[in-house]
């Protein structure tokens, strides 16, 4: 499966603002974009022209399809699916999105980034409604129950992830138990339940085109 492998810290630098790849690393002083908050590159720093509205709709594309790491294929088949589906084509997206197995994996607690939480699933760690499932891809139905095995709720990285989530909080359309690390995909989460900094419609209007 192909996979973006380059440095994922240039991929917020380019966006302009955090997109929280790199887990801790992303809430401490070490974060790059703190101490170079431009584009990476020799014309980084040079000042920008005018954004036409067609890159401005690419950049917030860009930011969405790097935010939850995914390539530009599988980017296009979730926005088809969800131009296909009844109600908002913008929130059918954010839907199909944050329903993946290693995004709820991440909303739950259990990894500090979404890369971690993939690295989770494809390990064959995590269960949905008691069958193991290695696909992070895997669209994750309302109602389903999420649990991660002894050996994996015992590694030290996930009880760092799971501790900082008992501080910072965990999704609002998931029923999370931190301790016994399982969790109930109680509904879809509502717009302003997800991140206010997604213009989802700039998605949709670049792809209308």
């Amino acid at each position: 499966m192909a996979r973006y492998l380059e440095a994922k810290c240039r991929l917020c630098r380019r966006e302009g603002e955090k997109l929280y790849l790199k887990g801790g690393k992303c809430y401490s002083d070490k974060c790059p974009i703190e101490r170079r908050p431009y584009a990476p590159g020799m014309h980084g720093q040079s000042r920008r022209q005018k954004v036409s509205d067609y890159g401005t709709q690419l950049r917030e594309k860009q930011k969405v399809k790097r935010t939850y790491g995914l390539l530009e294929k599988q980017f296009v088949s979730y926005y088809k699916e969800a131009d296909r589906k009844q109600g908002v084509t913008g929130l059918n997206l954010l839907h199909l999105l944050e329903s993946r197995l290693d995004n709820i994996v991440f909303r739950m607690g259990l990894a500090s980034s979404r890369t971690e939480a993939r690295q989770l699933v494809r390990h064959n760690h995590v269960k949905v409604n008691d069958r193991w499932m290695n696909i992070p891809s895997y669209q994750v139905p309302v109602g389903a129950r999420i649990s991660i095995n002894e050996k994996a709720a015992e590694h030290l990285r996930v009880s760092a992830s799971v501790e900082a989530a008992s501080q910072r909080g965990t999704a609002e359309w998931l029923d999370v138990d931190l301790t016994t690390k399982q969790a109930t995909f109680r509904e879809l989460p509502a717009r302003d339940q997800l991140d206010p900094g997604i213009r989802e419609q700039l998605i949709v209007e670049l792809y209308s085109k």
